[in-house]
């Protein structure tokens, strides 16, 4: 049935963006037509590999058969319309996406050459085999957001909706709290700065005498552990917006084989070794030295954030107007410093936040402030913060007063569900559609079977 047109819409999303394993995974040989909209044809083969791919990243609910079908179906439809209706979609836009989709794949295994060696074909071809069904799933994203644009949801329709759900299947919540923060990253001395230093340009000197590897001494060293394990790798483009500026300027001022003098970013201290550069695309490896604090700078940040507490408890600024001047936390130095939730909202379980946050939360009034807090970020870094409870719900029933943008995201999900319905009940029978009989059974496929070709 047509009500699952979203969450199918999102299955096709989702196994498109993630699907690199199948770079370097054989594929199931298996060329039969299973279904065909218009001119764009459904293979066994894309089905197969598809669960396969799903299957291989451990995801929690495999599709079955039926599904891939039916969401392969959506989508060529999807693509047909966009195509009809010359939306637009430029070849520099499907070459970018397939740019960042490759640097994916180098990231996953290390370097442009290693990929072609696993993937047994160049990268040139591995764009090309993608190139095509990336391209589709754009048009099929075009196509969905001229239909459900126009959508829109009105207060009438909320209340509406909220009060159709039976009272005794309402969702109940539990207690959710809206906090902000600001935070001070203390500052290491000039003396450690400058000692850092000195490792970086002794591990420099290492490299390039040829006594170590760059990517022996990178997983020695280094204090990214995001990419310690892989020798400090990471695929690069200059048009990227992901990278520190100071480090993207001085990975591109490099030629392949260079190692950079010792620089400076946000993160701390690297040096930097260009493994490869075609354009805007490198690949790079670098080692990073988080400078450590001590107890001294750790008590300078104190006195800072105490400092600031003291002008908004005195209502000399507001905590939002501190977060923006003060506040060295990026992640939220331009929401007014709410810690979200994963939908981007400012509610938040409070089993979602850090332990040194709980403990902070646990005697602190709504609309207090609290003392300032040394604490250990993801990272590993010392940093110092206070932070400001803003609201704390009780637990409840959801309801339409505290609960509203919920209700309402809701009723905006199920409008456009409607909507996409009544728009394929509408075009699908000026398709040519043909599915094999051996989906036949498939429940799923009931209104696509109505206008299949016999």
């Amino acid at each position: 049935m047509m009500h699952r047109f979203l969450g199918l819409m999102m299955l096709i999303a989702a196994f498109g963006t993630s699907a690199w394993s199948q770079v370097v995974t054989k594929k199931v040989v298996a060329d039969k037509i299973v279904a065909q909209v218009g001119d764009k044809i459904i293979l066994r083969s894309d089905i197969l590999n598809a669960i396969a791919d799903f299957k291989r990243q451990g995801a929690p609910n495999v599709p079955t058969e039926c599904d891939m079908v039916e969401g392969q179906l959506i989508q060529k439809a999807l693509v047909l319309q966009a195509e009809k209706d010359s939306l637009p979609l430029s070849e520099d836009e499907i070459d970018a996406a397939l740019d960042n989709q490759i640097r994916g794949f180098i990231n996953a295994y290390g370097s442009k050459d290693a990929l072609e060696e696993i993937a047994g074909r160049t990268v040139y071809q591995i764009k090309e085999d993608f190139r095509q069904s990336l391209k589709e799933r754009k048009l099929a994203d075009l196509m969905r957001g001229k239909i459900l644009e126009p959508i829109k949801i009105t207060p009438y329709e909320v209340k509406a909706f909220y009060n159709k759900i039976p009272k005794d299947s309402l969702i109940y919540y539990e207690s959710e709290i809206e906090v902000s923060q600001i935070v001070a990253q203390p500052k290491a001395s000039k003396e450690i700065e400058e000692y850092v230093t000195k490792q970086l340009y002794e591990y420099r000197r290492q490299a390039e005498s040829g006594f170590k590897k760059f990517e022996q001494l990178a997983k020695l060293n280094s204090d990214d552990k995001g990419t310690e394990s892989q020798g400090g790798t990471l695929a690069m483009n200059r048009t990227s917006k992901d990278f520190d500026p100071t480090f993207m300027q001085a990975a591109f001022h490099l030629k392949e084989g260079q190692i950079s003098p010792v620089i400076k970013s946000k993160f701390g201290f690297h040096i930097i070794y260009m493994v490869s550069r075609n354009g805007d695309d490198a690949i790079v490896r670098h080692i990073l030295k988080i400078p450590p604090v001590t107890d001294e700078e750790i008590k300078i940040a104190i006195n800072k954030l105490d400092s600031v507490r003291n002008k908004i408890t005195n209502r000399i600024m507001d905590f939002g107007e501190a977060v923006n001047k003060y506040s060295d936390d990026e992640n939220s130095k331009f929401n007014g410093g709410f810690v979200q939730a994963r939908d981007g909202g400012t509610f938040i379980n409070i089993d979602a936040l850090d332990k040194d946050m709980v403990a902070l939360l646990r005697n602190l009034k709504v609309g207090a402030v609290s003392q300032p807090q040394v604490y250990t970020d993801e990272r590993g870094n010392k940093k110092v913060r206070i932070i400001y409870l803003k609201s704390r719900t009780e637990p409840h029933r959801e309801n339409l007063k505290e609960d509203y943008n919920r209700i309402a995201q809701r009723s905006l999900e199920e409008k456009k569900q409607r909507a996409l319905e009544i728009w394929f009940k509408e075009h699908l029978p000026n398709y040519y559609i043909t599915i094999d009989k051996e989906f036949a059974d498939c429940k799923s496929l009931a209104d696509w079977w109505k206008f299949a070709s016999k």
